[in-house]
């Protein structure tokens, strides 16, 4: 009788060695680094290059004019301006929301839990719905928003159709839309510290600002580190609230880097310089993450030293 190993019929289909394994997992990896790398350093040529779609005859390089352009340019320096602007207030403001939010939302319970899920209702709304949302209930004649302010005495409040309240207005829609972001960060890194200190601290009758300042803030420092860059990198390139409100407008008061670099373009179809400007903005973006990176790894390596 044929022993069972000789019946055993050898396994059939494609088989892949150990030594491949691990190059055909990041496969996928690498397809994707491809797709983000060629886009990148075709804009890279662009922006050496002195190119209009009107007149692609005239298309040659450069050799970083479109760079040394912007050092004379008032119009580069507005745009920079207003993105640092934006960003800064922005963050600041979603930043201390959402910590306030994520504070009194700390305590787990049903209320609570329920309340922070429909805190995120607006996150689930696309920017530029949002952007058109907002627009209609500041509208002037009709917008809800305009009529209460009526009613506390602003009569003709302009909201993004002027120059003095544009940015307010943007800004508004921006915390309205990304504050929950932040919350639910912040939320998550609250209820993720260890309860010994603080059960220490209230034995010992420690009082609450002591608690909070030189216990909670430290420990949850990573944790605002991490909202921070993701909501820094993100208004620093903002493009569909400001665009779909006022479209960069009214004037430049809102011409932020992907609106400027948009209607370069479109508008005025200077490939080489919007090409350009999107290279500034990634140099930015670039130097932003690494320092938060940076500040993140060290706070990490300080928590491990004293643990």
């Amino acid at each position: 009788m044929a022993s069972t190993a000789t019946l055993r019929k050898p396994a059939s289909g494609f088989r892949i060695s150990r030594k491949m394994l691990p190059y055909v997992l990041s496969l996928p990896a690498l397809l994707v680094c491809i797709g983000i790398l060629i886009p990148f350093f075709t804009a890279v040529i662009y922006s050496f290059q002195r190119y209009r779609l009107s007149q692609p005859w005239a298309r040659q390089f450069n050799w970083g004019e479109n760079y040394l352009n912007f050092v004379t340019d008032p119009a580069f320096w507005n745009t920079l301006r207003v993105s640092l602007l934006y960003a800064g207030i922005t963050v600041t403001l979603e930043l201390l929301l959402g910590l306030g939010i994520a504070l009194l939302l700390q305590r787990r319970s049903t209320i609570n839990n329920f309340i922070s899920i429909m805190l995120l209702l607006p996150l689930m709304i696309a920017p530029a719905l949002a952007a058109l949302m907002w627009k209609l209930m500041t509208n002037p004649s009709f917008g809800i928003l305009s009529y209460l302010a009526s009613l506390i005495g602003l009569h003709d409040f302009r909201w993004a159709s002027s120059p003095d309240t544009a940015l307010l207005t943007v800004v508004l829609v921006d915390i309205w839309v990304y504050t929950p972001f932040i919350m639910i960060l912040l939320l998550a890194g609250l209820r993720s510290l260890p309860t010994q200190p603080f059960e220490a601290a209230a034995l010992d009758g420690v009082p609450r600002s002591f608690v909070f300042f030189r216990i909670t803030l430290p420990m949850l420092t990573p944790y605002i580190l991490t909202a921070t860059l993701f909501r820094l990198l993100d208004s620093i390139q903002q493009f569909d609230i400001i665009y779909a409100m006022t479209q960069g407008g009214p004037g430049n008061t809102l011409t932020v880097f992907q609106v400027e670099a948009y209607l370069n373009f479109f508008q005025s179809t200077n490939v080489g310089r919007s090409a350009a400007l999107l290279i500034i903005l990634w140099a930015i973006t670039y130097t932003l993450s690494n320092v938060f990176i940076k500040n993140w790894l060290r706070l990490r390596e300080r928590a491990r030293g004293e643990a």
